[in-house]
């Protein structure tokens, strides 16, 4: 039986995820929803046929590209992450965790492009007008030019776009806005998708800058259909820790710009402002020289960031020791613990082992591995590793350290804050244990996790930790 088929035939419907069944479950089998799916009408069949067009098709050259310039819009993080800013006609979709600050952030963007003398109208469905105009007056967001309407119908929205005639349209959010003629409650599937397909459609024939607002599920995941995501041109991932004023933007789709670009904000009572150099909030200057600790290079995007990891490793009579870890990825902490201790005899299994980041920094790549190394390295014998030096490669399971991508900019920017050392993967063979100066700091380059540990004297000739000042 085919796929297609079973789907004509089908008559109930996921309402988080779209996935359809010929019979009624109560677990979706896609998304694993637990009573979210519901009974579908049945969609009467129809023949299309041929029709008048909107306009003539014509030589590609011919096609003027003008009219679809972007602009900027005011914020210039979010026109790093969009390739340049709000281009004319498109959609855009921005999603995120309830309160990380989706709301916040395009208000100031309506805000700043209303004063730019560019007609902006904001439609919220999840306040009313009065509470959008309480937070406008906090953030100082009040523009001539920004009209603001409080609406859940779908008729009533292009109403108001017919009246106002704006440049930029920003709907808060599109799962509670819902269409009379469409089966379905709002934020379900049919709901979105018509809805969002009718806006999309709208901003396309006017040539207005749609921003619609998404929920996230638990999963982090975006709600509603997954058609949401082809339908529009940009997805936009708004992240951040409840913990943290830190904010951050990142592209997962765009048809104008790259998608490795990520923009940081500093999100507090009295709005969002643009963070143009984060690597200071992932650091701590306090500290002297304490065991346990080491810094990092990662990159954002195509921003390199400086990251402190901490380690603390403790004697532990537990029959199963403790590995817990915070802003690093649990299995790859659990990988460096298994190569130090078969290849720099650095026995953890009596102990428990905490590693974390400061400031809130999420480490994902490979290329922190090394750092994770020297912080616990270091807190298991108890001794600092020095202020000055940084840690940037990828451990394999044999303890050799590999290249990572964009090493050139990992350096340039840990020597414009002030270190004078750094320990990376060397090349090849004949260039281990060789060290270079690059951008004024010192840059040593070793080929095994072992050779790593001893040049920065966490580790003697006979592979056991020594004491002593560390050297480079």
């Amino acid at each position: 039986m085919s796929t297609s088929k079973a789907r004509q035939r089908a008559s109930f419907t996921c309402s988080e995820c779209g996935w359809a069944t010929a019979k009624w479950v109560g677990r979706c089998g896609e998304c694993q929803a637990w009573g979210s799916v519901a009974e579908q009408a049945a969609v009467p069949r129809s023949r299309v046929q041929a029709g008048p067009v909107t306009a003539p098709a014509r030589p590609i050259g011919q096609v003027p590209a003008e009219e679809s310039q972007a602009r900027p819009s005011g914020v210039p993080e979010l026109d790093r992450v969009l390739g340049g800013g709000l281009v004319p006609g498109a959609a855009i979709l921005l999603a995120g965790d309830p309160g990380v600050g989706k709301s916040t952030l395009l208000l100031e963007v309506a805000a700043r492009t209303a004063q730019a003398n560019q007609r902006t109208l904001y439609i919220t469905g999840e306040e009313s007008s009065a509470q959008v105009r309480m937070r406008a007056d906090r953030t100082d967001a009040v523009r001539d030019e920004l009209y603001l309407a409080a609406e859940t119908d779908l008729g009533a929205v292009l109403g108001h776009v017919e009246a106002v005639r704006p440049k930029l349209l920003v709907i808060d959010s599109i799962q509670t806005i819902s269409a009379a003629d469409i089966d379905g409650v709002p934020g379900g599937v049919s709901q979105v998708k018509e809805v969002a397909a009718a806006l999309i459609r709208m901003a396309k024939v006017r040539n207005i800058t749609l921003v619609l607002v998404g929920h996230v599920t638990k999963d982090g995941s975006i709600a509603g259909p997954r058609v949401l995501e082809h339908l529009v041109d940009v997805v936009l991932a708004f992240e951040g820790d409840r913990n943290s004023r830190l904010r951050m933007v990142r592209a997962v789709k765009n048809r104008f710009g790259p998608i490795d670009e990520v923009g940081c904000f500093d999100l507090s009572s009295d709005g969002i402002v643009a963070i143009t150099d984060p690597t200071g909030l992932f650091l701590d200057h306090q500290h002297g020289q304490i065991p346990g600790t080491c810094v990092s290079v990662t990159m954002e995007g195509r921003r390199p960031l400086l990251a402190e990891v901490q380690a603390l490793v403790t004697r532990t009579s537990a029959e199963r020791p403790r590995r817990t870890t915070a802003g690093v990825d649990n299995s790859r902490v659990a990988m460096v613990l298994a190569v130090l201790q078969q290849h720099a005899r650095l026995h953890t299994h009596a102990h428990d082992v905490f590693v974390s980041t400061v400031g809130g920094a999420k480490l994902s790549g490979p290329a922190n591995d090394t750092a994770i190394a020297f912080a616990i390295a270091s807190a298991h014998i108890g001794r600092p590793l020095g202020r000055e030096i940084v840690a940037i490669g990828e451990i394999g399971l044999s303890g050799e350290l590999r290249r990572v991508r964009d090493l050139p900019q990992r350096l340039a920017e840990a020597a414009r804050l002030g270190f004078r050392a750094a320990v990376v993967p060397a090349d090849s063979a004949s260039t281990a244990g060789k060290s270079k100066v690059i951008e004024g700091m010192r840059v040593l380059e070793v080929g095994h996790i072992t050779e790593a540990l001893q040049h920065v004297r966490l580790l003697d000739q006979q592979k056991q930790p020594v004491t002593g000042p560390y050297a480079i």
